[in-house]
């Protein structure tokens, strides 16, 4: 009878009331015991939900990374969505009068029908997101059994990897690497080592131009390569073909399996090498495909950078091709995916530590590009561009601890080592291998104060008196601040030249 006598206007009203507190329009349609389990149930879960998020967040996002708790969690997603609806198509049947006409029925209808769209259409677009998220991390993070890796340690604690070790070190290889392709080059080459306990990392950028990189003592390739890779006496021409940039390709193309087998022998080669001249141990190695960067830029809507100085968008230099469009400097400027390759990548008039800074703002640029309302309205794009974008040998089991380790280097210090080019000769033949293996040591061990350096960088190398290899100084080998280096700095070197 309640029923009968209720309006149009108020059964809407109650509609979206009981819309709003799944279970509260059975209650007041007289289906009392099971809408009141329902409520009890919906404020059980919410308030599970904020215990979650305030209590276990890093568990929480943990979870993000796991190929069967995505799975899990799209299907619960999908089942809380349906089950919704149907209450809420099943409240307005009771709420609703039963002698109302064909008029207000439709507005019924229609107000059902928004409610449920509003309920269905984020849900969908929360399952496609978490699908696209499981896709990605199965086809770039191999389980550790199903991957062949000739350096990767293996993970024997998966709750606490990182008991026993101070600090992680990655390998960031970028080259136009892709399926089919002949011919990788790995151009850029930084070591990003991170304090397990603190988060705070020191990026370490190998110039590319490097000989007679060196292998430990006890690795194979130190049989074929006993004072480094590279030969006496060749011209600069045939110099390129043994330098750091040349070691991913030619180095397994002359001795196929030599490390054992891999999934990517010239990662391994690298790595070994890497860690040789650095004096630190590699454990991983993330490679980005640089010709996949725009995908992944424009996928973020773009990045926004500082551009301190003119940066070319072709041109070579060794035949004197000036190019045909420059980026101009100037603050916060927003750049596509083809400018922002451009922006990493550009070479012309500008050396090698020019194009490290920049590498290393664009970076930056995509972390910060990345933020919670972009990853949920094109995370899906993102996924996708992210397939195309990298390479890595981090196993899946490590994933949760390492998204926990990324959470606080995320809020910790990240600092650039400054390595005097000059000083080590490390772009001439015979570098300084021991003196910068010192510098490493020494900045590593200095700690990061998180406070910009007082003069503005300008993609200079610091001067020598400043550098802790030449053993002369007590203080540390200078690090800086990576918001500072990609800081605006008007009235600095903006030539490119």
């Amino acid at each position: 009878m309640r029923a009968r006598a209720r309006s149009v206007w108020s059964s809407l009203g109650l509609t979206l009331v009981s819309a709003f507190l799944p279970g509260l329009g059975l209650i007041i349609g007289g289906r009392k015991r099971l809408g009141g389990f329902i409520v009890t149930l919906v404020v059980a879960l919410l308030g599970l939900g904020v215990y979650a998020g305030l209590t276990r967040r890093d568990e929480v996002l943990a979870a993000a990374v796991v190929p069967s708790r995505l799975l899990i969690t799209s299907v619960a997603i999908g089942v809380l969505a349906l089950a919704w609806i149907v209450l809420i198509v099943w409240s307005h049947r009771l709420l609703r009068p039963a002698t109302s006409r064909p008029a207000g029925r439709a507005v019924g209808a229609v107000l059902v029908g928004l409610l449920c769209f509003a309920i269905a259409a984020p849900a969908a677009v929360g399952v496609q997101n978490l699908l696209a998220q499981r896709d990605l991390v199965q086809n770039v993070f191999v389980a550790q059994g199903e991957s062949r890796s000739a350096t990767r340690p293996t993970v024997v604690n998966v709750k606490d990897p990182w008991e026993g070790t101070p600090r992680l070190n990655l390998l960031l290889l970028g080259g136009d690497d892709g399926k089919g392709r002949i011919g990788v080059r790995t151009d850029t080459v930084i070591v990003a080592s991170i304090d397990t306990k603190t988060g705070d990392t020191a990026l370490i950028s190998m110039p590319r131009q490097l000989t007679f990189m060196p292998f430990p003592a006890g690795s194979p390739l130190r049989r074929f390569y006993p004072n480094g890779f590279g030969q006496e006496g060749l011209s600069l021409e045939g110099r390129l073909e043994w330098m750091l940039t040349a070691m991913y390709q030619n180095v397994p193309a002359a001795h196929p399996g030599v490390l054992g087998p891999s999934d990517n022998p010239g990662a391994d080669v690298v790595k070994l090498s890497v860690g040789e001249a650095t004096g630190l141990k590699i454990d991983y190695y993330l490679q980005v495909n640089l010709q996949g960067f725009d995908e992944i830029v424009d996928a973020l809507g773009g990045i926004t950078v500082n551009v301190n100085e003119r940066v070319a968008m072709g041109g070579v230099s060794s035949s004197h091709i000036p190019p045909s469009q420059w980026i101009e400097p100037g603050p916060k400027q927003h750049l596509d995916g083809f400018h922002a390759l451009w922006f990493a990548r550009g070479r012309y008039g500008a050396d090698d530590d020019q194009r490290q800074i920049r590498q290393r703002c664009a970076i930056k640029g995509i972390v910060d590009a990345a933020d919670p309302a972009t990853l949920a309205t094109k995370y899906q794009a993102i996924a996708k561009a992210g397939k195309h974008l990298l390479r890595t040998d981090i196993p899946q089991e490590l994933l949760p601890a390492l998204v926990q380790l990324a959470l606080r280097v995320k809020s910790a210090t990240v600092s650039n080592v400054s390595l005097d080019v000059a000083k080590l000769r490390l772009k001439y033949l015979h570098p300084d291998y021991v003196g910068l293996r010192q510098t490493v040591a020494k900045a590593l061990a200095a700690k990061p104060t998180g406070t910009p350096s007082s003069a503005p960088t300008s993609g200079k190398t610091a001067p020598p008196g400043n550098s802790a290899a030449s053993g002369k100084s007590a203080t540390p080998p200078p690090t800086e601040n990576l918001a500072n280096a990609c800081a605006y700095h008007p009235g600095g070197d903006q030539t490119g030249s």
